[in-house]
């Protein structure tokens, strides 16, 4: 048995028991990785994560551009690529985590990253930059649907809104900060810190994993972080039938994929929307974080006001508005335009991705493998959004919109789904009220 498993990461199927001693311990150790304390470390985990994958994963569009000429065809393509990978190994990486255990799953994905893009500094083709993108994928696939499980397991339904209140502001913080930041960095160190930089942050990371796994040793078992089932639910989710909690987790499964269809074709776009607006990679990296820092702040909002929970009305309308700032984002040469629509767009993602995410760990009891479903669904986004504005491209390649446009009418049927699912959601609640007056 791996040391990773026999510590207190190990939560797969038990085998027989070497002794009596040994089986009672197990369930113990895996307690006290779930102990308040340990979380800010994981929170601390997530925050390098999303530096170290953001600077890459969306500078790298930069790169592509500039030293291997390639458009907006070849970047969608690329990311497009990534995001199928994406769709099945998060999936994987989950189940994974939730059967071999929380550490020993980030340990293989900080480690699968950090190689990959150390090969990444030596590689000078197209094609082999593709291998180093997509081995990187696969790293990652075990990193975060294990993040989001190690920040819910063991809180009930009011401490699961604290701490994915707390993980959503990490990291989304963390995504602004290096946007923001990222610009400067690379024109600063150049096109190198694409690769060496994560790998620091990576190699950071599993020091950090290893101290926490000895500590975790050190703990006391935690009695609880469960309190009284009336004391933790908010009025309005106490009174949510099961069943329509489980619809709201259907209608975010259905629009959390099309918000990262939209996002991500933005993002593999930002670099002609910076030529278009004659921005160097620095302002490119200043002016189109916007959208990240208003998704963060709907996230802080999000995470403090609990009014939102199944309410179809917020996530309707989120949706609404995401579909006319994508549009207004891409298609629009102003920079005013541009800046406003990414105050729109970040605040409507920021809703769907919320929702998303609460619902999947508020109406399931396995929080590794419902975080890989998760992560699977925005995979779906990741790649189907650059994949519809790719072949959007090659079948009018003489209109250089049809991507956004192609993207815009895939996201107005997703918005049918979400409202055909409300519908439903409208006759089961008047049903209900029925039944109540009989």
């Amino acid at each position: 048995m791996r040391r990773s498993q026999g510590s207190c990461c190990f939560i797969g199927a038990p085998r027989p028991p070497l002794n009596r001693n040994l089986a009672a311990a197990r369930p113990t150790l895996r307690k006290r990785m779930f102990h308040r304390k340990l979380k800010v470390g994981y929170f601390a985990l997530t925050w390098l994560n999303i530096y170290a994958t953001a600077y890459y994963g969306n500078y790298i569009f930069f790169l592509l551009r500039g030293k291997y000429r390639f458009g907006n065809e070849d970047n969608l393509l690329y990311a497009a690529l990534g995001g199928f990978l994406y769709v099945f190994g998060s999936w994987y990486g989950g189940n994974f985590a939730q059967r071999r255990g929380y550490y020993f799953s980030l340990k293989i994905g900080f480690s699968l990253m950090a190689l990959s893009l150390s090969a990444g500094m030596f590689v000078n083709t197209a094609l082999g930059q593709l291998f180093v993108f997509l081995g990187w994928n696969l790293g990652m696939c075990f990193t975060w649907p294990t993040l989001e499980a190690l920040a819910s397991e063991g809180e009930d339904r009011k401490g699961l809104t604290k701490m994915l209140g707390i993980y959503n502001i990490v990291w989304a913080s963390g995504a602004a900060v290096t946007y923001f930041t990222g610009g400067a960095l690379l024109e600063s160190f150049g096109s190198r810190s694409l690769f060496w930089f994560p790998v620091a942050l990576h190699v950071a990371q599993f020091a950090l994993l290893l101290y926490l796994q000895g500590y975790a040793r050190t703990l006391p078992v935690p009695l609880s972080n469960v309190t009284s089932e009336a004391g933790a639910l908010d009025p309005h989710d106490a009174a949510t039938p099961l069943m329509r909690r489980k619809t709201f987790l259907r209608l975010a499964w259905i629009a959390n994929p099309f918000a990262y269809i939209a996002m991500n074709t933005v993002l593999p776009l930002i670099p002609d929307v910076a030529a278009r607006l004659s921005l160097s990679t620095t302002l490119a990296g200043f002016v189109c974080s916007v959208w990240m820092f208003a998704r963060l702040f709907s996230f802080a909002v999000l995470w403090r006001w609990s009014g939102w929970h199944y309410r179809f009305g917020w996530l309707a309308g989120a949706y609404v508005a995401m579909i006319g700032s994508f549009g207004a984002l891409l298609l629009v040469e102003n920079l005013a335009i541009v800046v406003l629509s990414q105050l729109v767009f970040g605040v409507a993602v920021g809703v769907i991705y919320y929702s998303s995410l609460f619902y999947s760990m508020d109406v399931g009891e396995t929080k590794g493998a419902h975080g890989g479903f998760h992560e699977a669904l925005i995979g779906v986004g990741l790649c189907g959004g650059p994949a519809i504005g790719a072949v959007s491209l090659r079948v009018f390649p003489s209109k250089p919109d049809a991507a956004t446009i192609g993207v815009a009418i895939v996201l107005a049927v997703g918005l049918c789904a979400v409202l055909g699912v409300g519908a439903a959601l409208r006759g089961g609640k008047r049903e209900l009220a029925q039944k109540s007056l009989r």
